[in-house]
């Protein structure tokens, strides 16, 4: 019994091995902590001072702005400077606008189009370090730890999606928003203080000058590499069909009867999630890589379809933790493929065209799924949504059979 845990247990080996992982991985677990804080204190904050839903909404309009553009571009940035550096002025960055939130607030009652600019220059910041963070593991730890790594990286990734928002909650009723952005902020400082000790991760010899037309070679290659390609497409068409968080709240109100499950629901994916990285141990050892994610798509898609027919809570949430789970595992070995076939002087391009696309699909899911909605109803816009991901994942493992076909102990 002992030795099936410790076999499906996360494999620690990254972290114990290497020096530098375990330091960006310490210091990204509890940036990333930080940064979900800072993603449930400025809207709120904004709601305080307005009062108006639409103001809020347009927090998330600052927000993706610059998680689609400057992904993008810091992915270019990171394949032409030294990634270390570049984190570390992305962690400054958001280090000087937290700072700046922390003084705004505890001089009195800010005003709003500050609050939404020094928002602007956090997600800014965070985002141009974004393709240096997802390209580092890869010359931090050997070619067979990826998935390993892949999992750990998952696992502080969940964790800070459900203790970062609990934490802000908490604390904004408690100690205010001052206090509260301060706590963020030394979160983030000492992230900054352990990337001071990371190793130089400096670009290639050959790698290119940064050109615009080095953003554009990024997605060419994307273009050229068909194994990348498509689950990129597979999971932005799981995101864009199958995401119906949107929905949470009027089926807290209307079809679960309790409001207050709302909270539940958004943290039913992550808490599913967060048990697969915990006992990932197996994904060491898996070799058919591509048809893991095709399978894991599906399962999202038929766990989605369940949810949209049940009308108990238990339930839901039980599916919906499925689903989440089901997400980890494609993005595990979404991740591990990428750092695996793609050369280092793209890594940078294509962690940030894939942070771009992990960032902004599920929001088009989710104004998907309430146009649905509003058109038919909940549950034809949730199950819908499922059975489509099912349909759309299959067509597209059909024409890629590159996915189908990948054998990760062949390519290593």
């Amino acid at each position: 019994m002992i030795g099936a845990v410790r076999r499906l247990a996360v494999d620690v080996g990254p972290l114990r091995e290497s020096s530098g992982f375990r330091r960006l991985w310490i210091g990204q677990s509890i940036a990333y902590v930080a940064w979900r804080m800072m993603l449930v204190l400025v809207p709120v904050q904004v709601y305080r001072l307005t009062g108006s839903t639409l103001d809020v909404g347009l927090v998330a309009l600052v927000q993706f702005v610059p998680l689609v553009v400057f992904t993008i571009i810091g992915g270019a940035l990171a394949d032409t400077r030294d990634r270390r550096r570049l984190l570390l002025g992305s962690t400054a960055g958001i280090a000087v606008a937290s700072a700046a939130f922390v003084v705004v607030s505890a001089a009195g009652r800010p005003n709003v189009g500050l609050v939404f600019f020094l928002g602007f220059a956090a997600w800014s910041s965070f985002s141009l370090g974004a393709g240096a963070i997802r390209s580092m593991t890869a010359r931090l730890v050997p070619l067979e730890q990826l998935p390993a790594a892949a999992a750990l990286n998952g696992l502080y990734n969940n964790l800070g999606l459900v203790v970062g928002p609990a934490i802000a909650g908490v604390l904004i009723t408690s100690i205010g928003f001052a206090a509260t952005y301060g706590v963020s902020l030394a979160g983030i400082l000492v992230s900054l203080a352990l990337a001071l000790r990371l190793p130089a991760v400096p670009p290639q010899e050959d790698a290119p000058q940064m050109t615009f037309q080095t953003i554009v070679d990024g997605f060419r290659y994307l273009r050229l590499q068909q194994l990348v390609l498509s689950f990129f497409l597979i999971d932005t068409l799981a995101m864009v069909l199958g995401m119906p968080s949107s929905l949470f709240p009027a089926l807290a109100q209307h079809v679960f009867r309790d409001p207050a499950s709302v909270g539940y629901l958004f943290a039913g994916p992550a808490v599913g999630a967060f048990l697969v990285s915990l006992f990932s141990g197996w994904a060491m050892r898996l070799r058919r890589q591509g048809r893991a994610i095709v399978l894991s798509v599906c399962a999202w898609g038929a766990a989605i379809t369940g949810f949209g027919f049940t009308h108990t809570l238990w339930l839901a949430l039980l599916l919906l933790g499925v689903a989440g789970a089901a997400d980890q595992v494609s993005a595990i070995f979404r991740s591990t493929i990428v750092l695996t076939v793609t050369p280092d002087h793209m890594r940078g391009r294509l962690g940030g065209i894939e942070f771009a696309q992990v960032a902004s699909t599920p929001s088009l899911g989710n104004l998907e799924a309430g146009v649905v909605a509003q058109l038919t109803s909940l549950r034809f816009s949730i199950v819908s949504g499922g059975i489509g991901c099912i349909v759309g994942t299959l067509v597209l493992a059909a024409l890629f059979p590159v996915l189908r076909r990948y054998d990760a102990s062949a390519r290593a």
